[in-house]
């Protein structure tokens, strides 16, 4: 079942305590692409400049990612350049040019306003309520948002919370929209706007997920070496929603199950630059972290005297 997003499609350059890549593929929609592909045909809307590599997109195109969505606009593309240091949960942003994304303005083509899985990427939630007027009753809603939307944007995000049913953001950003530090508070207030779901992510720490009954929480995958960090919450988001269109299940256990499967394809992102890692996987090796996810959580409860 198809599973649409809408994103930023942009050119990154990185530098990391183990390396640096110049103008590689990066934009919330790219990673989430990337990682949901493997679990679901994926319909993805965005812009690109004329000065955007498009052949490096046919690997995408090749995995299950229609393209028909991709604008390609007259001037250049969205490029960001950041670095992390030994703390490879901060990104410090040293150049950001949003070039055609400053004028974008996401055009549904008529043959994905049917999808049942809409995820709406980072971008202003003016555009992400437009989306909304452009899709056809969808089965499940769900967007990002980041302190500058949080900020700049507040009145309009607290319309989008109204009619979504999931939002997954960070810890701190959970914090300044809630202006609660509890993150089990913040949770409840944003519930309380209008979401049946919220996911929490706390990057190295893992990812909680509040639903109205219950609390879910996923560590993160334990690896030796993580080379790139960049777009690792969009893969995760990638890997929940499209484990959830792939099942089209949305009991409890099928929600938690998504969970895990958005921090595997979360821990494959961040061993390589780019999206490069998550063109390499292979299904036996989503099945095999799954289930390593799966011994690094479960334990037998002692029976009672």
């Amino acid at each position: 079942m198809s599973l649409l997003v809408v994103g930023s499609v942009a050119l990154d350059s990185v530098e990391t305590p183990f390396g640096k890549a110049e103008d590689v593929l990066g934009g919330s929609a790219t990673f989430f692409s990337a990682s949901a592909c493997h679990l679901s045909p994926v319909q993805l809307v965005g812009v690109v400049g004329s000065d955007y590599p498009m052949d490096q997109l046919r690997p995408l195109a090749e995995r299950r990612v229609d393209l028909a969505g991709l604008e390609r606009a007259e001037g250049r593309s969205f490029r960001w350049r950041g670095r992390y240091r030994h703390d490879l949960n901060v990104a410090e942003t040293l150049e950001t040019h949003l070039g055609v994304f400053s004028n974008f303005r996401p055009k549904i083509p008529a043959q994905f306003r049917g999808a049942p899985f809409v995820f709406l990427g980072n971008i202003d939630p003016r555009l992400q309520l437009d989306v909304l007027t452009q899709v056809e009753k969808p089965t499940l809603v769900a967007c990002d948002t980041m302190n500058f939307w949080i900020e700049s944007r507040r009145p309009e995000l607290l319309e989008l919370l109204g009619r979504v049913d999931l939002v997954t953001l960070n810890d701190g950003e959970a914090r300044q929209l809630s202006e609660k530090y509890n993150l089990v508070k913040a949770a409840r207030w944003i519930m309380s706007r209008g979401p049946k779901l919220v996911i929490i992510k706390k990057g190295e720490h893992g990812a909680f997920m509040f639903t109205e009954r219950e609390v879910f929480f996923a560590p993160a995958y334990p690896l030796e070496e993580v080379f790139d960090p960049t777009g690792a919450g969009d893969a995760f988001a990638g890997g929940f929603m499209g484990y959830l269109a792939r099942c089209r299940d949305l009991s409890e256990a099928n929600l938690r199950r998504a969970v895990v499967y958005g921090s595997a394809m979360g821990s494959f992102a961040v061993e390589k630059f780019s999206i490069q890692r998550l063109l390499e996987v292979t299904p036996a090796e989503v099945a095999a972290r799954v289930r390593a996810f799966h011994r690094l959580v479960s334990f037998e409860q002692e029976l009672e005297a």
